[in-house]
């Protein structure tokens, strides 16, 4: 896929992106699936594993990007907490950090106003729509392509299910996920194809994910904002 100097997290945020009506979607949930994404690959990378239940860094862990690295700092410094935890804990953070890095990059651009006249705030601009049009390509065509599960890259198959958990009518119709379920579960397996304990993790952190998205829809939320 295009794009790969770009973390998965990066990766999914770009993909919410509704080109069509140069808008944002999934405002409401995309911190908690920016997140999983984040987490995602720094297991996929050996970078954050599995103690008891509970997400660790291994010694001296550096990512070589600040996002992902800015989480491993906050999980080393944390007490313990569990992969559900981690997805919605402080998520924000992750969110804030990636958004900064695709402003770096070019992806976005900011523009700062002020609410009621008083209030500064700043919202963010695609400067690169033909860049997101062709990520959604190219994971589409993994989706919906003819290439079995076992030949797609864990990476790859790990941006199409986070994006179809996440429910990115960007990316896929809720009809399509409905009829690609299947695919969709080879995906996540093939996820964590590198270790046999991969698979609970990425399972795990797909699966609160969900979840929040869940609560966030139907206005429950929920706590470690």
């Amino acid at each position: 896929m295009p794009q790969d100097s770009l973390s998965l997290a990066a990766q999914l945020y770009l993909l919410a992106w509704d080109t069509d009506k140069d808008k944002l979607t999934g405002t409401l949930y995309l911190d908690y699936l920016v997140r999983a994404g984040a987490l995602t690959e720094l297991v996929q990378r050996g970078l954050l594993v599995d103690a008891d239940g509970a997400a660790k860094p291994v010694d001296d862990a550096q990512a070589g990007d600040a996002a992902l690295d800015g989480l491993l700092e906050l999980i080393g410094e944390s007490r313990p907490r569990t992969w559900k935890t981690w997805v919605g804990h402080h998520r924000k953070l992750t969110l804030d950090a990636v958004r900064a890095q695709l402003v770096d990059s070019g992806h976005l651009a900011t523009r700062t106003s002020r609410k009621l006249g008083i209030f500064p705030s700043t919202s963010y601009e695609l400067r690169r729509p033909d860049d997101v049009q062709e990520l959604r390509k190219d994971a589409r065509y993994v989706l919906l392509g003819e290439e079995p599960a076992e030949d797609v890259s864990d990476r790859d198959a790990a941006l199409v299910a986070l994006a179809a958990a996440g429910e990115l009518r960007t990316f896929a119709s809720g009809k399509e996920r409905r009829q690609h379920r299947a695919r969709i579960e080879e995906l996540t397996e093939r996820s964590g194809a590198t270790a046999p304990e991969l698979k609970k993790v990425i399972r795990e952190v797909r699966t609160a994910m969900t979840v929040a998205i869940t609560a966030a829809s139907t206005g429950g939320g929920t706590a470690g904002s």
